[in-house]
């Protein structure tokens, strides 16, 4: 995974918003860009994402409502949240209901954003690090406890 490049979904009903994300962004990250939280859902079903950027009012769906809807399906990847309201309700149910990283303020600042993005990928990492070394974990204690059976019944 060193060599791989961070995955980032960018949801965002405003085409110009898609546009300028991917043309700032595309060399740092394979960028996923979606109009609305259905085409997002469709994109975290087909990719292994490592970090989802949602604009908070969209119709039909708000960044919440999409990022939560996700959680019980693909819990793995950061959730940023982005606005261009100052909404303590949205950062809260952001915070509560999607469970998310971090929540920015639009227009974004491009080298802030990607510090979120890069520290938000290092959680991320060091999460699944954390996952595969506590299988590891299970397995050989699962071995101990066989042997110390197999020492006792002798």
């Amino acid at each position: 995974m060193t060599n791989e490049k961070i995955k980032v979904l960018y949801v965002d009903d405003e085409p110009n918003n898609l546009v300028s994300f991917k043309a700032t962004f595309r060399r740092d990250y394979k960028v996923f860009l979606a109009e609305s939280g259905m085409e997002g859902k469709k994109i975290v079903e087909e990719e292994n994402l490592h970090i989802i950027i949602t604009d908070q009012r969209m119709p039909e769906m708000t960044g919440v409502e999409f990022l939560e809807s996700i959680i019980p399906d693909h819990p793995e990847p950061m959730r940023i949240l982005l606005t261009g309201y100052t909404d303590i309700q949205a950062v809260i149910d952001a915070i509560n209901k999607g469970k998310i990283y971090h929540y920015l303020t639009k227009p974004w600042d491009e080298n802030y954003l990607r510090n979120v993005v890069n520290n938000a990928y290092e959680i991320f990492r060091l999460r699944l690090e954390k996952k595969v070394l506590m299988e590891n974990l299970q397995v050989t204690n699962e071995q101990l406890e066989f042997m110390l059976r197999q020492n006792l019944l002798s």
